[in-house]
This record gives C-alpha cells, structure tokens and sequence, in this order.
C-alpha cells in the first residue's frame, strides 16, 4: 500500500470513529434528536458543519476550474454570501426559530396553505436529485480518479472507474445521513472542517512558496504577472459572470440560499439558542470571505502552471494541482478531506431530504397519527431512494460547456428562485395570497425553463434570475388581487427555544458588510 493511500484511508477512519465516539450513547428515535440533533448544536458547529455542506467538490473542483479559465471574477459565488449570511442572522433565523420551525416549507403552511407547503417540499426532492447531488457525486469520483489514477491500477475505463467511485462515494455517504442524523454529520463535519482549511490552504501557500523560490510573496507576484486580468474580481459584460449581476439575480439567489435553503438553514435550526444560531450564522459569513483563498485562487495559480493545456479540461485542474504541489505523504490525507466535503454534503442533502418527505409530506398528508419512530424510519428509507436515483444521474452530468459549477448554478435557477419569490413575498408582502403564492410557483418555472433551455435569449442566466424574480412578484400581487389572502398570519412563539438575540450580532454584521466591499475594492 502506498503512503498516499495509507494517509487517504487512515483519516477517513479517524472521522468516523471519532463519530461513533461521539454518539455512541445517543438514541434517534425522536424526530426533533434525529433531524435537528436534539436542538443542540452550538455556533461553531452550526458554522463548520454549514461550511462543509457548502463547500464540497462542485467548489473545489469546479470553481477553481472556473477561474482557472475565468479568475477572480467567480469569487463573487463566495464573497457576496457574507451580505447574505448577516441578513439570515438578523432577520430571518430569529423569526424560524421563533416560529419553532423544524423545515423552511413548514412557514409555507402557516404563512399561506398545507398544499402550498407540499408543493415546496416535492419541488427540494426533486432538485437534490437533479441537481446538486449528482454534480457533487461526480466531482468527488473525478476528483479521486485524477489523484489516485484509479482506472489505470484497476485497467478499467475512466468512465467504469467513475461510476465505480460514485457508488462507492454514494453508499459511504449515507451511511452517516440514515443512521446518525443530523448530530454525525455535525460530529464529522468538525473534523473535515478542520482539514480543509488546513489541506485547502496548504495548496496556494506550497505552490507560491515553489514558485516565488521560498517567498510566497513574490511567487503571488510571479502568478499575478503571468496573468494580471485573473485578479480582476469586477466581471464584463460578456464575461461567465458581469458584475451587474451582483444587483440583479445574484442577490436574490444568496438570499435564498442562506436564508431559506432547508440544507443550510437546518443547522440554524438545531441550535440551542438564537444566540448561538446568529454567532454560527456571523462566523459563516467569516469563512465565505477567506474561502477565494481556497477555491478560487488556487485556479488562477494552476493558469501560472498549465497555461492553456488543460483549457478544454477545466474541472481537472485543481486535482492536477494538488499532485503537482503537495507531497506524497500529504496528497493521501487531502484526498480524505475532499471525500469528506463531499461525504458532508451528500449527507446533508439526504438529511435535509429526508426531514422534508418524512415531517413535510409523510407526516402532514399521508399518516398524520405516524409516531414519531415510524416518522424517522420513513426518513431513513427516503434518504436510501433518493441517494440511489442521485447515483443513476450523476454520470449523466459530466460534458458541462462551462464547467461543472456553472452548470450547477443554472440547473439551480430552475428551483431556487421561484421558491425564493414567495417566500419573500411571504415574509414582506401581507397581501399576497396562497393561490398567488401557487400560480407564482409555476409561472416561475416556466419561465425559467422557457428563458434558460428552449430559446435562445441573450440574456446572462442570473440576470434571467432578477427578471423572473420580478414577474413572480407581480404575478403573486395580480393573482392576490383576484383571489384575496385569507389568513392573516402572525408569527408568534413557540418556546421550543430561547430566542434572545446576540448583542453583538449588529456590530459583527455591519464589520461583514464593510470587509466584503473592501475586498471588492482591492480586487478591482
């Protein structure tokens, strides 16, 4: 067994006996102990556990592809969150918990109807399927064939060795969504969170240490002079993403994926307190501003070594990177690492699935008397169908023209941004009506659909997103015109727990606010 190997299997058996350890006297046959982890958590778990259902290979893979072709302009994926993340942590995460929420959808029902809530809930379990976990089941398989070269030692196809590894990914990844919940995937998150800010910063600081000859200083200079227009963060028109997008699509699709987004938000939800969810939320919003550092900067350093070579092959280059810089000793245990930001949002996903069918659907429409028990069992077997329809796809999505992460991001237009009309129509606007909210649903669909993937509209994706944002809104108020809201829902508290806000979470959100605009403006 070689030494990379030895290191990649060692610390993969590290995370998971350090989960068994951890868990080993709890008991998940409550649905709030099993999806929520008992409502527990405290912010930096909530923080790392967020950070890796977020980061995973559709990042490291496909966004440092991304600027290897793009550069720094893509960075506006992760910086812009930080906006995004203060806002959660304000306004949003106070009135979920308030409210006891265990799902996003549940407002649905108490803001506008049970069938509205439904609808919501089907449309997630969809996307997860067609959407995120496939692209992030095959970055992680193409990401452990191009470090571990594992079609060549099995003589197999790359494509036999890929599918091979997105079963393997697959199976080992649900295994901690079904039997440990939420709590193992915080557990394990810990320690993957752990090594991938040090295994994702040693890529940039080993390779400018190699090229700027022991100054990583002057190997940034180095790299900055091979290429100066990779640093330039302000995108043109014409470029895979214009900075007007920032004030058009862009804003409403953070929003709703830090705000909304069951998968994230559900470890807001699981904290003890308001306090320690805003403190989990704030530091979020921390990481996403240092995370250029390790997936976008890289990418614009493999330009530096490659050049044009692998142009074609854009979501190879952070795997040939990582063999090019790291040490034989080292490439084994990042390999762990990256199998576990995929392991996290893999289980994450099959979780937050899960939680949806089983409490949003099974529990609401199907078997209202289900006991809690049988309600966690339907969780487990939901988790266990949709991780395998995600395996059948996942091979389906590997020819994406403008790399995997940007396929990813259109794919989530489909779904987001509709969701996100009215849920902040919802939240804003107390007029609107559940038959507004419902017609808005699929007007946004097709438009979406029609816009993105039937006509050939010159119009960038995300700038179809603040269009069809805006006609969702104006739909759901013409409709609610017609057909009158009729539940005047007010949010009230529930006890489930304690919601005194952080008092130093408006000082904290503001400093976020200011950091990200000055790292806009030093990258301009």
């Amino acid at each position: 067994m070689n030494i990379s190997l030895f290191s990649f299997i060692a610390f993969t058996l590290l995370v998971g006996i350090y989960t068994w350890y951890k868990l080993r006297n709890s008991k998940f046959e409550t649905a709030s102990g099993y999806f929520l982890g008992g409502r527990t958590l405290g912010a930096g778990l909530i923080a790392i556990s967020m950070l890796l259902t977020n980061i995973s290979t559709e990042h490291l893979v496909g966004m440092n592809g991304s600027s290897y072709k793009n550069g720094f302009v893509v960075m506006a994926w992760e910086v812009t969150s930080a906006i995004a993340l203060v806002i959660g942590a304000l306004y949003f995460v106070p009135r979920y918990l308030k409210m006891g929420l265990t799902t996003i959808p549940q407002y649905l029902e108490l803001r506008f109807d049970k069938s509205t809530h439904t609808i919501v809930n089907l449309l997630l379990l969809v996307s997860f399927v067609i959407t995120l976990l496939p692209v992030v089941l095959y970055t992680g398989a193409l990401n452990m064939e191009t470090l571990f070269d594992v079609s060549d030692k099995l003589n197999i196809s790359r494509n036999q060795s890929l599918i091979w590894l997105i079963i393997a990914i697959g199976v080992l990844g649900s295994v901690y969504a079904i039997f440990g919940g939420l709590k193992a995937i915080a557990y394990s998150d810990a320690i993957y969170g752990v090594g991938l800010f040090v295994g994702g910063l040693l890529i940039p600081v080993i390779a400018l240490w190699n090229i700027g000859d022991s100054n990583i200083v002057k190997g940034l200079e180095k790299v900055y002079d091979a290429a100066p227009e990779k640093f330039n963060s302000i995108g043109d028109k014409d470029s895979v993403l214009p900075f007007g997008t920032l004030f058009t699509g862009l804003v409403i699709n953070q929003i709703y994926f830090w705000c909304m987004n069951q998968v994230i938000v559900q470890r807001a939800l699981g904290a003890s307190n308001l306090k320690e969810a805003q403190k989990g939320f704030l530091l979020m919003g921390v990481f996403k501003i240092l995370m250029p550092i390790i997936i976008v900067l890289p990418g614009v350093i493999g330009y530096f070594y490659f050049r044009d070579s692998l142009y074609n092959e854009q979501d190879t280059i952070y795997p040939n990177l990582v063999k090019k810089v790291l040490p034989v000793s080292f490439v084994g245990f990042f390999a762990a690492v990256v199998l576990g930001t995929v392991l996290s949002t893999l289980n994450a996903v099959l979780n937050s699935a899960a939680t949806l069918f089983s409490l949003g659907v099974y529990k609401r429409q199907i078997n209202p008397n289900a006991s809690e028990k049988k309600v966690v069992q339907v969780g487990k077997w939901t988790s266990i169908l949709i991780a395998i329809f995600a395996m059948v796809a996942a091979p389906l999505v590997g020819k994406a023209p403008e790399g995997l992460y940007q396929l990813l991001q259109q794919l989530n237009g489909i779904f987001f941004i509709p969701i996100a009309s009215i849920l902040i129509g919802g939240f804003f606007i107390r007029s609107i009506s559940a038959t507004g909210a419902k017609v808005a649903i699929f007007t946004g669909l097709l438009f979406y659909i029609l816009t993105s993937f039937v006509f050939q509209v010159d119009i960038h994706f995300v700038h179809v997103w603040g269009i069809e944002f805006v006609l969702n809104i104006l739909v759901m108020l013409a409709v609610s015109a017609i057909y009158k809201n009729k539940n005047p829902y007010t949010p009230t508290h529930t006890g489930e727990v304690n919601i005194t806000p952080w008092k130093y979470a408006k000082p904290a959100g503001l400093t976020l606010v200011v950091i990200t605009i000055l790292v806009y403006i030093l990258l301009s």
